[in-house]
C-alpha cells in the first residue's frame, strides 16, 4: 500500500530535541514566558542548554531558526498513516467546481515577526478560499445576522475563508472548513461583543457567558422554563451564532467530539472571566499568571476540533491522555502568543490598558516595551520547541495511526495560525523595534 503524501507544505514538528533558543487575539483570533519562581519551571530548558542568568540582556532576534533535520518520529507524523487499514483514515480533497480557469494562488503581503520561530506554508487553495468567503459571509449576514451593516468592512477583513483554509490543509470539502470557520466566527463575534472591541465590558460578563454557553451546552430545565431559554437563544449576535454554529457542528462531531469542545469552550469564557477580574481591579498581573490566563483565554478550541473537520475522529481515550493534553495545550498557548505579538500595535492604539505579554513583560520585569516584546518572541519560541518535542515524543510513543493523524492536523493548524496573522495586514502591523 503507498504510503499517503504529508500535508502540502506544512510541518509544525522538526525533531525531538527542543533544540536551542531561549524562553494570540487581536485579543481573540478567536476570540485570545518567564520561568515560575521558586519551583521548577514549566517549561524547562534543553537538554544541555544552561538557563540564562536572571539580568541576563534580552538579544536581538536575527532571524527564524533554520529548519532541523526530521527525526524518525517526526517523518512518521509527516508521512501520516500507512499499512493495513489504514487507506480509509484519508479522505481525499474535493476541489471546488468552478467556471474560472485554474489559477496559481497570489501570495500575499506581510512579513514574520523577526526572530519568530514558525514554518511558513503554501498558499492556501484559492478556490477554497473563495467559496468558504462566500458561504461565511451568506451564514453571518443571512442566518444569523451577525454584524450591522456599518461592521461589514471588519467582517471581510478578518479574511476567515483564508484563515481556516491554511489552518485545515486535509479537510476533505468545504463543508468540512465551514464547520471551523462558523465556530470562529461565532467565537469572534461574543469576543467583540461581550469583552471588547464592539461595546464590550468586564462589568457583568460573567452573567452574559453563562447565558451565552447553554447555547453550547444546553440548558436541561423544566416544561414551563424551557421556552424562555429557548428564546434567549436568539436575544443578541453572540447566542445565535454560537446556537446556529454548534448545530451545524453536532451534525458532523461524534457525541466526543461534540463534548470536548464544549470544555473546551468552558475553558476558554474562564480566560476571559480572569481577564475581566483584573480589568475591574485595575491588576497587572505577574508574567507567569498572565501566562496561566492565556493557557484558557485561548485559540484552543479550535486545534481541538482538527479531527472534525478532518472528516475522521480521535477516540475519547487517545484524546484524554495527558501526553495529548499537554500538545494541545502547548499548541494553544504558542499561537496565542503569536497573536499578541502581531496583534500589540492594534491594542495598543485602542482606548484603556490592554494586557498582552509584551506589556505585562515591560510593567513586571522593569523593561523597555521594546524589551518587552523582544522576551515575547522568545517565550513564544520556547513554547513552540516544547509543542514540537511533546508531539514527537508522543508520536514516537503511540503509534495509533489516528493520533499520528491527529498530531499532524494540530500541527497544521499551528502553522496556519501564524500564516493567518503574517499576512492580514488589514488587522495587523509590527511595532518599529528592528
Amino acid at each position: 500500500m503507498p504510503v499517503p503524501a504529508p500535508l502540502p507544505g506544512q510541518s509544525s514538528l522538526p525533531s525531538t530535541g527542543t533544540g536551542p533558543g531561549p524562553l494570540a487575539h487581536g485579543r481573540s483570533a478567536g476570540g485570545p514566558g518567564g520561568v515560575l519562581p521558586g519551583p521548577p519551571s514549566v517549561l524547562p530548558p534543553a537538554a544541555g542548554t544552561a538557563p540564562a542568568p536572571a539580568d541576563a540582556p534580552v538579544p536581538v532576534p536575527q532571524a527564524a531558526a533554520a529548519p532541523r533535520t526530521p527525526s524518525p518520529a517526526l517523518q512518521q507524523i509527516l508521512r501520516g498513516p500507512s499499512g493495513l487499514g489504514t487507506a480509509g483514515l484519508y479522505l481525499p480533497l474535493q476541489k471546488m467546481p468552478s467556471a474560472a480557469p485554474e489559477r496559481a494562488a497570489e501570495p500575499v503581503a506581510g512579513r514574520p515577526v523577526p526572530g519568530l520561530y514558525h514554518h511558513p506554508i503554501a498558499e492556501p487553495d484559492p478556490h477554497r478560499v473563495e467559496e468558504v468567503s462566500r458561504r461565511i459571509k451568506a451564514w453571518a449576514v443571512d442566518e444569523v445576522e451577525l454584524f450591522p451593516p456599518d461592521w461589514e468592512d471588519q467582517f471581510d477583513g478578518f479574511s476567515l475563508g483564508r484563515y481556516m483554509v491554511a489552518c485545515h490543509p486535509d479537510a476533505p470539502s468545504v463543508d468540512h472548513l465551514m464547520i471551523a470557520t462558523r465556530l470562529m466566527a461565532a467565537e469572534n463575534a461574543l469576543d467583540d461583543c461581550y469583552c471588547e472591541d464592539h461595546g464590550g465590558s468586564p462589568v457583568g460578563l460573567g452573567g452574559r457567558l453563562l447565558l451565552a454557553h447553554t447555547a453550547l451546552d444546553p440548558l436541561h430545565t423544566t416544561t414551563e422554563y424551557q421556552p424562555d431559554w429557548a428564546e434567549s437563544l436568539h436575544a443578541d449576535a453572540p447566542r445565535r451564532a454560537y446556537r446556529s454554529a454548534m448545530q451545524y457542528f453536532v451534525q458532523q462531531a461524534g457525541h466526543s467530539q461534540a463534548d470536548r469542545y464544549r470544555h473546551d469552550m468552558a475553558r476558554l469564557h474562564l480566560g476571559y472571566l480572569a481577564e475581566a477580574a483584573w480589568a475591574e481591579t485595575d491588576h497587572v498581573p505577574e508574567v507567569w499568571e498572565y501566562l496561566a490566563m492565556r493557557q484558557f483565554n485561548n485559540f484552543r478550541p479550535c486545534p481541538t476540533i482538527t479531527d472534525t473537520v478532518g472528516g475522521y475522529e480521535l477516540p475519547a481515550d487517545l484524546h484524554a491522555l495527558p501526553a495529548m493534553q499537554r500538545v494541545i495545550a502547548l499548541a494553544g498557548n504558542a499561537t496565542t502568543i503569536v497573536n499578541d505579538l502581531y496583534s500589540y500595535t492594534k491594542e495598543l492604539a485602542g482606548p484603556g490598558r490592554h494586557l498582552n505579554l509584551p506589556v505585562v513583560i515591560a510593567e513586571r520585569e522593569d523593561c523597555s516595551a521594546r524589551d518587552g516584546y523582544l522576551k515575547a518572541v522568545e517565550v513564544h519560541n520556547d513554547l513552540m520547541h516544547a509543542f514540537e518535542s511533546a508531539a514527537a515524543d508522543l508520536a514516537a510513543e503511540l503509534p495509533d495511526p489516528r493520533a499520528l493523524r491527529f498530531l499532524r492536523g494540530v500541527a497544521a493548524w499551528v502553522d496556519g495560525n501564524h500564516y493567518w496573522h503574517r499576512t492580514n495586514t488589514y488587522r495587523y502591523s509590527l511595532p518599529d523595534f528592528w
